[in-house]
């Protein structure tokens, strides 16, 4: 083996890649060229010496970005007693903070809708739907399918529909309409409320006031329309403690409620289901009411008119009995055939309007309740355990890391 090849097996061994051994074996080929053959040697020394301080110099580059666990572990022992100071601080604080906030209480109602051939769109439909994908309403005549009921409920109409039902508290204290529990009767976090009325006041600063506030009326009627400023953040904060899911693969609607009070959960839980079912059937059978309507009003007027034909022709009849004359049974005639067009008339109206009355029970929906609202017994939140554990975590973390971080950033700038 010559010379060349041992020196790059060399300089290989040694953790160098093929561009630092040419790079090498060129510096040496320039050095035997100038000194040869004097000190070829002591080039040999001098290519060797260059690699190994190569070496070291990158081993030292690489230390510089690698951090010392062990290190920092040592520097945190040393200042341990920091962590008892600051740990029994964080716990008292964040019990302080979260202790004075209210529970709350959270309630599920789970609905299957009914789904006919229309809604299912067909074979796809039921294939698509194992991916994910809704095309149920693609050709059918149903413009809101159950993944837009959380959009209905979202809506201003629908919260202030909910604003005049009566709820009860558990512990009977409280027998009022929902508007006025939220108003006067929702608990609070007393440590918030300097920065609350703080932010307020600030907030007044810069904003204008509202003038479009309503006179407050014994039924606290509000206008979608046109709101106050109170009336907005009212309808928001309700709609913030109603959720509605729903599983587009089995059209499965989850209708949760949050509460400081877990009887009124319950009770707002259960009238969310009846307003939504409400709503969904008022939708679907609009036209098919209107049709009942319009087809009961031809039927009474089509009667109307028929027992009017009737007593004319019963009273002609009764009052020429004995007449044998042709133009009298010309005349009972028209009557009569006039009476039996009425009849006709009539006949077809009632039979119509049947007809729509069965569709209008074609078009109801039906929803099959797979959980009913039910009073909870345990609180669902807030995790007050969590959350003091989890703010202790926190501060010993970023305890640890203002400690050490002269050690660690000082490192990287050397």
């Amino acid at each position: 083996m010559d010379t060349s090849k041992k020196n790059a097996y060399f300089c290989i061994y040694n953790g160098y890649s093929m561009k630092d051994v040419l790079l090498l074996l060129t510096i040496k080929k320039y050095l035997e060229a100038i000194f040869y053959p004097f000190e070829v040697e002591n080039i040999k020394l001098v290519i060797y010496k260059l690699i190994i301080t190569n070496k070291n110099f990158k081993k030292m580059e690489q230390s510089k970005d690698i951090i010392d666990l062990t290190e920092i572990y040592k520097q945190l022992k040393k200042k341990k007693k920091i962590f008892f100071i600051v740990l029994p601080i964080t716990f008292a604080l964040s019990c302080l903070w979260i202790f004075p906030e209210p529970r709350f209480y959270k309630c599920e109602v789970t609905l299957a809708p009914e789904m006919t051939g229309e809604d299912l769109g067909g074979g796809l439909s039921s294939i698509a739907s194992q991916f994910g994908v809704n095309i149920g309403g693609a050709n059918g005549s149903d413009a809101i399918y159950p993944t837009l009921y959380p959009d209905v409920m979202s809506s201003n109409e629908f919260i202030i529909n909910l604003l005049g039902i009566k709820v009860k508290t558990q512990d009977n204290k409280v027998n009022t309409d929902y508007y006025t529990y939220m108003t006067k009767y929702q608990k609070g976090n007393w440590l918030k409320r300097p920065f609350n009325q703080l932010g307020k006041a600030i907030v007044g600063i810069f904003v204008s006031k509202d003038n479009t506030s309503q006179k407050t009326k014994k039924d606290h009627k509000i206008k979608a329309f046109q709101m106050s400023k109170k009336e907005y953040d009212l309808v928001e904060g309700i709609k913030s403690k109603i959720k509605c899911d729903v599983d587009k693969k089995t059209d499965v609607i989850t209708i949760s409620v949050q509460d400081q009070d877990p009887l009124v959960c319950a009770i707002i839980a259960d009238s969310v289901r009846q307003h939504l079912q409400a709503f969904i059937t008022n939708y679907r059978t609009t036209k098919a009411r209107i049709d009942v309507e319009h087809y009961t009003q031809l039927a009474e007027d089509a009667k109307r008119q028929y027992d009017k034909s009737v007593a004319v022709y019963s009273s002609y009849c009764d009052a020429n009995q004995d007449v044998q004359l042709q133009s009298f049974i010309s005349k009972r005639d028209e009557m009569e055939n006039d009476m039996q067009l009425k009849f006709n008339t009539y006949s077809a109206m009632r039979t119509q309007l049947e007809a729509m009355k069965a569709k209008l029970q074609e078009k109801t929906p039906a929803f099959t309740t797979l959980q009913n609202a039910s009073v909870p017994v345990k609180p669902a939140g807030p995790k007050r355990m969590i959350f003091v554990l989890g703010m202790c975590v926190m501060s010993m973390f970023v305890t640890a890391f203002w400690l050490v971080r002269k050690s660690i950033f000082v490192k990287k700038a050397e």
